[in-house]
């Protein structure tokens, strides 16, 4: 007989009486295998989380970073480095090997360090204090000297204002010396005092010595604003209440004369304020 013959057929078991052997499920070997390996990696997991959570609570030495994707690592994975001998000391000793910071010299405590006493200045004498303090030496005025005629001088004579030539006497210096002060109308221009406290002022545009009467003609007659020209610190002295007047001398006659391009008025215009001769 054949062997086809010897099993009955399995699609009607029923009628021949074959059936399938139920003591055994279906795939229970591979149940059991795939079991045991996931019990295995869990297992595997939980020790290397327990393994890692010991280490975190102590200080990783400096050799055992984790290095980067090594080449020799299969599958790419992050490898370790094996520490070194000297990783394997505890911190402590590592600590007090390690030299302490130098301080610096501006943290130093030392006496050496302090700061040096200022020596306290001298107390002034008892005759330093009772001396006075020098007064500044009394001004002497000024003078005005021409420009074309460097030998003569303003100087007050009868009331009028001439162009003289000085002499050595007290008396003659005295008239030609006057104080020169901001003008009556115009601060920024001049007025000229002399020593009797009266004021040099024009008058029917003649130069004349005159008393300070308050009124508004008197303080415009005496202020001349200084316009400079060459030669180098020279200036004419124009009339605030006449604009286009200087004073000139003219036979050696001071007066206020409208400007002239032509002759010798610029340099009969022209003076210089030097130191006062008295």
């Amino acid at each position: 007989m054949t062997k086809d013959k010897s099993r009955p057929p399995q699609d009607r078991p029923w009628e021949n009486g074959w059936a399938p052997d139920t003591t055994r499920a279906p795939g229970t070997r591979r149940l059991w295998l795939a079991g045991a390996l996931a019990l295995a990696t869990v297992t595997a997991c939980v020790t290397a989380i327990a393994v890692m959570d010991s280490q975190a609570g102590e200080p990783a030495p400096e050799s055992a970073e984790p290095t980067t994707l090594s080449s020799s690592a299969p599958g790419g994975l992050i490898s370790f480095a094996t520490p070194s001998g000297s990783a394997t000391q505890t911190p402590g000793k590592d600590r007090e090997r390690r030299p302490s910071p130098t301080p610096t010299t501006s943290a130093s405590t030392s006496p050496s360090a302090s700061p040096k006493p200022r020596p306290k200045a001298p107390k002034p004498s008892e005759s330093d204090r009772t001396s006075p303090a020098p007064k500044p030496p009394k001004s002497n005025g000024i003078s005005i000297r021409s420009v074309n005629y460097p030998d003569r001088y303003w100087r007050v004579r009868d009331g009028y204002v001439r162009l003289d030539s000085i002499g050595s006497g007290s008396e003659q210096r005295e008239d030609a010396t006057f104080r020169r002060v901001g003008g009556l109308a115009d601060s920024s221009c001049y007025s000229f005092t002399t020593a009797d406290g009266r004021y040099l002022r024009h008058r029917s545009f003649v130069l004349v010595r005159d008393s300070d009467d308050g009124s508004d003609l008197f303080r415009k007659d005496a202020t001349f604003c200084p316009r400079p020209v060459y030669p180098s610190g020279a200036v004419m002295l124009e009339s605030v209440n006449y604009p286009g007047r200087f004073l000139r001398h003219r036979n050696f006659q001071l007066r206020l004369d409208p400007y002239q391009h032509y002759g010798d008025f610029r340099s009969d215009a022209s003076f210089r304020l030097v130191a006062g001769l008295d």
